[in-house]
């Protein structure tokens, strides 16, 4: 079975982390899979290496400074689309709405990792579509299959992430960086990050002696506006936050396993893989109170509804990790290979449809 996996970029992000590790799960099941994706800021590569069981091609895409976001969407959907040609595979997989808008013209299926609200025309458009025109659907948790089939009449099938608990429950918890005590959260500075609400969270800690460190945010879209609103009230509230940006793939791991907390205030998700990581890595973690996060995290990890319960719940798990066995237990039972065994009877189900052999698989 020949199958085409497309994401839109090479960073780690969520989605692209999603994407690699499903493909080389794939790929040791016997499949042919190609992951597509753009080679952003001219990158040549993901952000680690592939196995080179997966074929891979980074179709180049050169930034513009000139351009909006809107305009960079638009942009990024053409380029890719004039690249990939959906007739060479039995099953074409899009991972997020620009590759999806991608791939229109052909039977796909496409993997909504979780629902966003855009004010961005192009960006709102291409959210739109990417749901209403897949053959078939899949999403990450019950939840979100809820909220799409609540939205839009459709019925997703289920299948969770898998996770590499391993390679954090494996990793060097003993501050290789230097940090100190921390608390970690990872993603970047943005608004479904839940960014403000945790610099203001922790400013109630009053703990001089714990650091906030905010690592990641690679991301496409401009939040410059958000950073520098940011900035300004943590110099207010007298916080001085650690922004590390993006961390390199090999040095993640001991940075999770040695946080004091793992703080996860997101606004939307669509399963929690950065959470589920740092619950592999023995860390205490607090996260929003999302249905999502409720159905995936059940017991193991602290929730917060608001500002104050969160400054409550980062207190907590900084006096009291509790045992850590329960988070990695469940960490551990989201593996990579039971997710593409699920994918792979997905996909041979879904090939009659790409092809119109089989009957529809969007209810």
């Amino acid at each position: 079975m020949r199958v085409a996996l497309l994401t839109y970029s090479t960073k780690p992000r969520g989605g692209v982390v999603h994407t690699l590790a499903l493909a080389e799960a794939l790929a040791r099941l016997g499949v042919d899979v190609t992951v597509w994706t753009l080679g952003r800021g001219g990158d040549g590569g993901f952000f680690r290496p592939v196995d080179p069981a997966v074929t891979v091609r980074v179709v180049p895409f050169e930034a513009s400074s000139e351009e909006s976001v809107g305009e960079r969407i638009v942009r990024s959907i053409a380029v890719l689309r004039e690249a990939f040609d959906p007739v060479d595979y039995d099953v074409v997989h899009a991972q997020d709405c620009i590759s999806a808008n991608a791939v229109r013209g052909t039977r796909y299926a496409r993997t909504v990792h979780h629902l966003d609200t855009f004010t961005t025309p192009e960006l709102a458009a291409c959210h739109e579509r990417a749901i209403v025109e897949p053959a078939a659907h899949i999403c990450v948790s019950s939840a979100v299959a809820a909220e799409v089939q609540a939205g839009w009449g459709l019925s997703p099938t289920v299948i969770p992430n898998g996770v590499d608990a391993e390679r954090f429950a494996s990793a060097d918890a003993t501050d290789p960086a230097g940090l100190g005590s921390y608390v970690l959260a990872v993603g970047g500075i943005e608004p479904r990050k839940g960014s403000l609400a945790l610099l203001e969270a922790f400013a109630l800690l009053g703990r001089p002696d714990v650091k906030l460190v905010i690592a990641g945010g690679e991301t496409l879209f401009d939040y410059r506006d958000y950073r520098a609103e940011w900035e300004a009230r943590a110099r207010e509230l007298g916080v001085e936050p650690v922004v590390l940006g993006p961390v390199d793939h090999d040095a993640l791991p001991s940075l999770v396993a040695s946080a004091a907390v793992f703080a996860f205030p997101s606004t939307k998700e669509g399963f929690g893989l950065a959470a589920m990581e740092a619950l592999a890595a023995g860390v205490p973690v607090v996260t929003s109170d999302l249905p999502v996060l409720r159905e995936v995290f059940g017991t193991a990890v602290r929730f917060a509804a608001d500002v104050p319960s969160l400054g409550v719940a980062l207190k907590d798990a900084l006096g009291n990790g509790g045992n850590p066995e329960e988070g990695r237990a469940l960490a551990s039972h989201y593996t990579w290979p039971t997710a593409a065994h699920r994918h792979l009877d997905f996909y041979q189900r879904f090939r009659a449809v790409r092809w119109g052999t089989g009957p529809s698989m969007r209810d």
